[in-house]
């Protein structure tokens, strides 16, 4: 089991397990699921209200406010390529982009804990994820590019002439297909490179770099508009960065 306030990076998911304080008003670049591992959390949503569960999927662009309320939690991001967030998309369809208490109830904590680290979604929600067809290979290969360039050197016009499309049909059809502007999740691709890099340094300047910002300002205001919150409120409690091959 991984200790409190752990980072887990896999090739198209990423785990938060530990503490976390009171987010304000963000949307991803890519599907979240929220599980309260020591008690319920909070929601605010837009035209809805607050509300508390035990947990929660939020779609790609869905605008939210996460509130622990204290407790700790565990935060999987899904990327745009991953099996389960194609899955996903009828049930998000039906829910207006946000499923409130998916999870299926586990023995224990440890167990929760892993499935979580096994990046096992499938076994810890309350319903079926029916194999879907996959990502647009184009699209596919666009996003593997920005995730191992960390969104440095690779531009609209780069990428669409990879895979033989126009910049016009290559934009339209990575919208379609992720969910989100190529440009959106550039910068997305960026902020998971710079978290990567704190596996081997824990400055977060030398995060800012890794990710290619132009400085720890500038990566700064990007995580803040990411993830609703400061680099250091999260990342300088952090003991453990873990870079998973293969997930």
């Amino acid at each position: 089991m991984p200790a409190a306030n752990a980072l887990v990076l896999g090739a198209d998911r990423a785990l938060y397990l530990g503490d976390m304080p009171a987010t304000g008003l963000h949307r991803h670049a890519c599907p979240v699921f929220l599980l309260g591992l020591s008690g319920r959390f909070a929601l605010h949503l837009p035209g809805v209200g607050v509300v508390t569960c035990h947990s929660a999927l939020v779609d790609t662009g869905v605008g939210h406010v996460f509130d622990p309320q204290g407790e700790q939690v565990a935060v999987m991001y899904l990327e745009p390529d991953a099996p389960e967030t194609r899955a996903l998309l009828p049930w998000f369809a039906q829910s207006g982009g946000v499923m409130l208490d998916p999870a299926v109830r586990v023995g224990s904590r440890s167990t929760a804990h892993a499935r979580l680290c096994s990046f096992d979604l499938s076994a810890l929600l309350a319903f079926t994820l029916d194999a879907a067809a996959p990502l647009d290979p184009r699209i596919a290969q666009g996003i593997r590019s920005l995730r191992q360039g960390g969104g440095d050197a690779v531009n609209r016009d780069r990428a669409a002439a990879a895979v033989h499309l126009s910049a016009a049909r290559f934009h339209h059809l990575f919208r379609q297909e992720a969910g989100v502007s190529f440009r959106s999740y550039r910068v997305w691709a960026q902020v998971r490179s710079a978290l990567a890099g704190l596996a081997t340094s824990p400055r977060l300047t030398d995060a800012a770099l890794e990710g290619a910002f132009t400085d720890s300002s500038h990566f700064s205001r990007t995580f803040r508009q990411t993830f609703g919150m400061t680099p250091s409120s999260v990342l300088k409690p952090l003991r453990s960065v873990t870079l998973v091959q293969g997930r």
